[in-house]
């Protein structure tokens, strides 16, 4: 077997996505401290600089206790490599998360025990679903009153129409929460009284009926847990891998993330039952990870990981062949040569170089603007990956510094936000001010914070009678030049230099089309990667 394939083989690139409050982040730690990343289980309610988790790095992420951003971590686990990509919980920020899910072959959806399926899971689950992607369940929370385990089962199967199958079971909840039985290798686990202790490796059992668990167990829950695994078996479908595969099938997983419970299984659940890196489409071919030429796609910018210095990383997915340190490769956008002298792989927003990366690999490419999302990099074949969208703005307000000699200031750090994806910045094509359209309204407060803090120029957000604003194309280039010379008051150009319409009302976008035959109105447009 070859190295390239050996390396494949071992990957394994998922990313976790949940309702917000269902736990996502506390997992993510939980992943990392089996994995070894992290030394200190504590890290979650620690003090100082540890009180937030490790992937809640931005600054306004730890003022507000919530998750905008997403994360990249990479460790090993009994011998595979994991690339672990935490997402934005709060459903203003799933465009982001939208993207992640274009680099990562599997999902681990997280629900909390006493809610069940929320409106944001459900809406990254139809996300999920849109690419037939694998989806791990981990239901978290059991240390506190959950609702019936058979119930849980049945809110997924009903409302994300899902086979489900069970890999643990709980033996009791809240206060009575005493562990799971893992019904895969027949394995009682109990819940360590410590959150700082990771739980040891189960007692091995000769099934639910071993005589062992009498004594181990109070009476009343053995009895219940030896009536529920019956039940499962008979009612539940066995785990079929290839339905996993397809996206039909999620194995669900039980436990309490804050406790250290549950979290081993899931991560061994995830090394030998998920996928390895797949195949991604261009627009000329389909790319395998086998494929000895490099090549592979930016799904994410982010600006000022460092705040001691104004740097820009460009997330990387390496769909194919082996990289290395100080490779050039071709920027397809434009066919210019990009060295990759210091690239890093991840760690929350600590980082090393990467002297090496394989198919499945996420890592940061520090860049000064030349790469944007949607950017393809190869060794030199004219790919163009297809998939990763951008959407049209739900919201729109215009945006002022409060100190009037700061406005270039404050153009360059909205271009640079806008290259990152955080927001669409628009610039009319009659007038100074800057329009700014997002997708959540608190995608306004984060971008606010994020310009004070990181560009030291305060501003101010005010609201607009627009509508909203949607890209427009045409195959003719001369209709399209009449079109924007013909509305010079409503357009304006995005930060890529796309025309953009911008909309007073449903009317009048509506007429233009209208007016415009020829004309694309966009309220989504696929960037080629």
């Amino acid at each position: 077997m070859s190295a390239l394939q050996t390396e494949v083989d071992r990957r394994r690139t998922f990313a976790i996505i949940a309702h917000p409050d269902a736990g996502k982040t506390t997992l993510t730690e939980k992943l990392l401290l089996f994995g070894g990343a992290i030394q200190m289980a504590g890290e979650v309610k620690a003090r100082g600089d540890r009180r937030r988790a490790r992937s809640d790095w931005m600054k306004v992420e730890q003022e507000r206790g919530i998750s905008v951003a997403s994360s990249v971590m990479t460790f090993e686990y009994e011998k595979r490599m994991f690339n672990l990509l935490d997402t934005p919980g709060h459903e203003d920020f799933s465009e982001d998360t939208y993207r992640v899910l274009t680099a990562v072959d599997s999902a681990i959806m997280v629900l909390d025990g006493a809610k069940g399926i929320e409106g944001q899971t459900r809406k990254l689950f139809e996300v999920c679903r849109l690419r037939d992607m694998p989806v791990t369940t981990f239901i978290n929370k059991l240390d506190r009153e959950s609702m019936d385990p058979f119930e849980l089962l049945d809110v997924i199967e009903q409302q994300l129409a899902l086979d489900v199958t069970p890999a643990t079971w709980p033996i009791g909840m809240g206060r009575d929460f005493k562990g799971c039985y893992d019904l895969i290798n027949d394995r009682l686990i109990l819940i360590e009284k410590t959150k700082n202790d990771l739980p040891d490796d189960g007692l091995v059992c000769q099934g639910v009926d071993d005589p062992q668990l009498d004594n181990l167990l109070p009476e009343n829950l053995l009895e219940k847990l030896r009536e529920d695994v019956a039940m499962v078996r008979e009612l539940c479908p066995e785990f079929d891998p290839q339905a996993y595969l397809d996206g039909t099938m999620t194995p669900v997983y039980f436990g309490s993330a804050i406790n250290n419970f549950g979290v081993r299984e899931l991560l061994e659940g995830i090394g030998n039952r998920s996928p390895i890196p797949s195949s991604f489409k261009t627009t000329g071919r389909e790319v395998t990870p086998y494929d000895n030429k490099v090549s592979g796609f930016v799904f994410k910018i982010q600006a000022n990981m460092d705040p001691k210095h104004r740097d820009r990383i460009a997330f990387f997915r390496l769909v194919s062949g082996k990289f290395k340190r100080g490779m050039k490769l071709k920027l397809v956008r434009d066919g210019k040569l990009v060295n990759l002298h210091n690239p890093v792989m991840f760690m929350a927003q600590d980082r090393e170089l990467a002297e090496t990366a394989w198919p499945g690999d996420i890592f940061g490419i520090p860049n000064h603007g030349n790469l944007r999302i949607g950017d393809s990099l190869t060794e030199g074949e004219e790919l163009r990956f297809t998939g990763i969208p951008n959407f049209a703005p739900e919201y729109i307000q215009t945006v002022r510094p409060e100190d009037p000699m700061k406005a270039k200031h404050l153009g360059r750090a909205l271009q640079q936000l806008a290259e990152e994806g955080a927001a669409r910045v628009f610039k009319p094509t009659i007038g100074s001010e800057w329009f700014v359209g997002v997708v959540g309204m608190l995608q306004f407060d984060v971008m606010g914070d994020r310009i004070r803090t990181e560009y030291d120029v305060p501003c101010r957000f005010e609201a607009t009678s627009l509508y909203t604003a949607v890209w427009v194309e045409c195959d003719d280039k001369f209709k399209l030049k009449a079109f924007i010379d013909g509305n010079k008051a409503n357009m304006a150009e995005d930060h890529s230099g796309s025309p953009v319409f911008l909309a007073r009302n449903a009317w009048r976008l509506d007429k233009a089309r209208d007016d415009n035959p020829d004309i694309r109105f966009l309220k989504t447009k696929e960037q080629l990667v």
